[in-house]
């Protein structure tokens, strides 16, 4: 004769509970930039972005400024990577296959978001192109640039938001 099956027990209240409180506090001290809420980079890719300060540019390809200020971008981009993190976002939300090849089209360095992350930031997609947010390394908006900006003007923002 087979032995009895074990009963499954329903948890109790006690129980319920604990493995309540230990996932939300699994998902609160994991941060925003694990799972679901990471950005994601062009080709699927999860940025690390935690501890830096991001350049959160918003640009098309029919923006003649915005083509302008790329070379800008990339130098920024190149000087101060180890503090700063610039991020494209194609404004027109194109396929990435699109997006990828404007990008190489524009010779973009910097890594693009695959896209918008509406409202991460308590902001508005920006209206007027090229636009730039400038988020403090704690993930808080702190300003946003409008209009094309030059490898100078975006050092002095991001010194005062470091300020």
């Amino acid at each position: 004769m087979p032995a009895p099956s074990p009963r499954a027990v329903p948890p109790t209240r006690k129980q319920f509970s604990l493995v309540l409180i230990l996932a939300l506090a699994a998902s609160f001290f994991g941060g925003c930039e694990s799972g679901r809420d990471a950005l994601q980079s062009l080709d699927g890719k999860p940025l690390r972005t935690e501890g830096k300060i991001l350049l959160v540019n918003y640009w098309a390809e029919w923006c003649a400024p915005c083509r302008e200020e790329i070379p800008e971008l990339n130098a920024f981009y190149r000087e101060h990577s180890d503090k700063v993190l610039v991020l494209g976002i194609n404004f027109d939300q194109l396929p990435a296959e699109q997006v990828q090849q404007q990008a190489d089209k524009f010779a973009i360095e910097f890594p693009l978001l695959a896209e918008a992350p509406a409202g991460r930031w308590g902001q508005a997609m920006p209206q007027v192109l090229p636009s730039t947010f400038i988020i403090d390394a704690s993930g808080q908006w702190r300003r946003t640039l409008v209009g094309p900006q030059t490898a100078q003007s975006l050092a002095e923002a991001v010194a005062q938001v470091q300020n």
